[in-house]
């Protein structure tokens, strides 16, 4: 039984070498990131072309929603805070107008 189980860490170790990703990893077909990014979309209900003010608008409904003062809790604020920080960090930089 050990003799297995050495077997397996030893074949899962050289997958994490050799492919940069362990075993498990390649059952959601996803990256970390990629999964990150999906739960803070269901989390804040947008789709995944949502826009800068799309992602702002929906973090401003859950936080009234989950807020302290309304029986939410700080960590239920801190995943929303970090949701909304997360999609708008993958958004393409904005250009300001110049008058």
């Amino acid at each position: 039984m050990i003799r297995l189980l050495v077997i397996a860490a030893v074949i899962c170790i050289g997958c994490k070498l050799a492919f940069g990703r362990w075993p498990w990893e390649f059952a959601t077909g996803k990256s970390t990131r990629q999964q990150a990014l999906l739960r803070a979309r269901q989390l804040l209900g947008v789709s995944s072309n949502a826009s800068r003010q799309e992602v702002l608008d929906a973090h401003k409904r859950l936080i009234a929603m989950v807020h302290p003062d309304r029986g939410g809790t700080n960590a239920q604020v801190h995943e929303a805070n970090a949701a909304r920080d997360l999609l708008i960090d993958q958004l393409p930089p904005q250009t300001e107008e110049l008058p």
